[in-house]
């Protein structure tokens, strides 16, 4: 529900630049005239938006992991975190856009060049996102672990990991949002399939009402898999902010 009101003013806004403009609608369509074409495509939309959807779930799963795993093996090794840590920041100056090419050239036009591009562009924010947290366990509780005899391994799955389950929810917040804007990036350099190779063929094909309403698909999309994330995220929170210290 608190999506309505900025969409409403949204859509107003637009119809008043129409209005006020008198633009041609194949440079902007008003709302209306999105909407039929949204309804009369509506099968060709949830075709490609299946697609779409598939290859943001998977790069999202998969990201996740690599994320955490890394951002795990970081916490347990500092020599390996002075050293790879900075590769890592490293990578985020290559642009993305820079990157599709080349994943289409190794991954084929398929489903797996984009969900790379989705799992690369949500890897960095998971990983830094959950290795802060690691890193920032309450001194006072690891003294409390040490003194009570715990072992690194008890020590990071029973005390750090649920401490920093809040940072790891912030970052997968911020993946739910990124992972959709891979994959249309991914579409758009080489595909057959997806609402990103429907916006470039709508776009070609002078069918702007056609794009607008694939860039509304992901756009709802992206809104429904970031509130989806966030319900998730918000339960394990409540959760470990429940409990206490964890015990050793």
């Amino acid at each position: 529900m608190k999506y309505l009101l900025p969409a409403a003013l949204i859509l107003c806004l637009w119809q008043s630049v129409v209005w006020v403009t008198d633009v041609p609608a194949f440079i902007l369509p008003p709302p209306a005239k999105v909407a039929v074409t949204l309804w009369g495509n509506r099968a060709l939309l949830a075709e490609h938006a299946i697609v779409t959807l598939s290859e943001v779930m998977i790069g999202l799963l998969l990201g996740a992991i690599l994320g955490m795993v890394t951002a795990l093996g970081l916490a347990m090794a500092p020599r390996l975190d002075r050293w790879l840590k900075p590769v890592l920041v490293l990578s985020q100056s290559i642009p993305v856009f820079a990157l599709a090419p080349i994943l289409t050239l190794w991954f084929g036009y398929g489903l797996w060049s984009k969900i790379m591009m989705a799992l690369l562009i949500i890897y960095f924010p998971v990983t830094s996102a959950f290795h802060d947290a690691l890193v920032a366990t309450p001194p006072a509780w690891l003294r409390q672990a040490e003194v009570m005899g715990g072992t690194r391994w008890r020590v990071l799955w029973f005390l750090r990991v649920p401490a920093a389950l809040p940072g790891l929810m912030s970052g997968l917040r911020l993946a739910a949002v990124y992972a959709p804007i891979g994959a249309i990036i991914g579409e758009w350099v080489g595909a057959s399939r997806g609402l990103g190779y429907l916006m470039l063929l709508s776009n070609g094909r002078a069918k702007t009402g056609l794009m607008f309403a694939a860039v509304l698909v992901v756009a709802v999309m992206t809104i429904l898999l970031h509130a989806v994330v966030n319900r998730l995220a918000c339960k394990i929170e409540n959760k470990s902010r429940g409990q206490a210290e964890p015990s050793l």
